[in-house]
């Protein structure tokens, strides 16, 4: 297939590519390679999905919309996975147009460009962050997300409610897949374990939010990816048991669904830490310090449609794609 994938430097970007390359697919990368992070990082990444005959590299924003329509009309991609977003709970109370520029406005013309270009099928990611303020775990795509507690997750809300749209007005395949909390080698630079990882080797305190109460749904990136190709290979459907009476949220009698993508197995923070001490052979100095303005205390993830759907597996236990992140780091870093 040919597919178009935004966010070819990012970290689930990257390493999907790299795995539809191997499969012999033909990709398409959009990425703006922003300063939000380490631009070194983005641009190594970038380098290892450069180097496959199969890959064509488009530099620009998402809310460029005649760059987007260029590209689609010039590269046709038969589906598109879209990943590029302004990500970052914190972020978005700091700066919250770059939420409305790239995860809304750039979405729109993802979605503008699928309709007039007949894509077979649209992927993109939403976040586990849409659940708010949800305290009835597991978190299940079956029930309503209308009280986001931070501009990134209404921003992702509003991207599955235009999805919707778009599926019910042009008839094209739409899938969304709320994403909780991703690990693993190539990572974010913004994310708890790298930034855990990173203090603990150079002997300074890591901060600990909410009194390392949290637990977190930790999915290691290979079954993230493995997930996120599966989904990309079976073409979202209407379903024939749709009830408008009864609406379900995760799905419509439009060819419309939404996914929670998660380990299914939720970890104490401090258990995480722990396993980060004992694959760095070095105890953390930890500041403990109250949750933070539109962060959630836990997240758990129903995967069961997923799992019936596409037959989803998540294996990675949280001391095996801990301590691949370590050999990676160290190696990346030379430390």
């Amino acid at each position: 297939m040919k597919v178009l994938i935004t966010g070819t430097a990012g970290f689930i970007g990257s390493t999907l590519a790299l795995k539809l390359l191997a499969r012999g697919d033909e990709v398409i990368g959009v990425d703006n390679v922003n300063d939000y992070y380490d631009v070194n990082l983005k641009l190594a990444r970038l380098e290892r999905v450069k180097a496959h005959d199969n890959f064509t590299e488009v530099r620009g924003d998402l809310e460029n919309r005649e760059l987007m329509a260029e590209t689609f009309k010039k590269h046709q991609p038969q589906r598109v996975v879209n990943l590029a977003a302004q990500a970052g709970v914190r972020y978005s109370l700091e700066n919250p147009y770059a939420y409305l520029d790239a995860n809304v406005l750039g979405f729109m013309n993802i979605l503008e460009n699928s309709r007039y270009n007949e894509v077979d099928h649209l992927v993109y990611a939403s976040s586990s962050s849409v659940y708010g303020s949800h305290t009835n775990m597991p978190f299940s795509t079956h029930e309503s997300v209308d009280h986001p507690v931070s501009l990134y997750a209404a921003t992702k809300k509003s991207n599955e409610l235009m999805a919707h749209t778009y599926s019910h007005l042009f008839n094209i395949p739409t899938t969304g897949l709320r994403f909780f909390t991703v690990y693993g080698p190539w990572g974010r630079p913004d994310m708890a374990l790298f930034m855990f990882c990173k203090n603990i080797l150079e002997g300074e305190p890591i901060n600990v939010f909410n009194y390392g109460k949290h637990k977190r749904d930790f999915t290691f990136i290979d079954d993230i990816v493995e997930g996120v190709t599966r989904t990309l290979d079976k073409v979202a459907e209407p379903n024939p048991d749709w009830d408008s009476d009864k609406p379900d949220p995760a799905s419509s009698n439009a060819p419309f669904r939404v996914y929670n993508i998660g380990n299914n197995s939720p970890v104490d923070l401090e258990h995480y830490i722990h396993v980060l001490e004992e694959c760095l052979g070095k105890k953390a100095e930890k500041n403990l310090l109250p949750l933070q303005a539109g962060d959630v205390p836990d997240t758990y993830a129903d995967v069961t449609s997923l799992m019936k759907d596409v037959d989803y597996k998540p294996d990675t236990s949280v001391e095996d794609g801990i301590a691949k992140f370590v050999e990676w780091y160290r190696e990346y870093y030379k430390v």
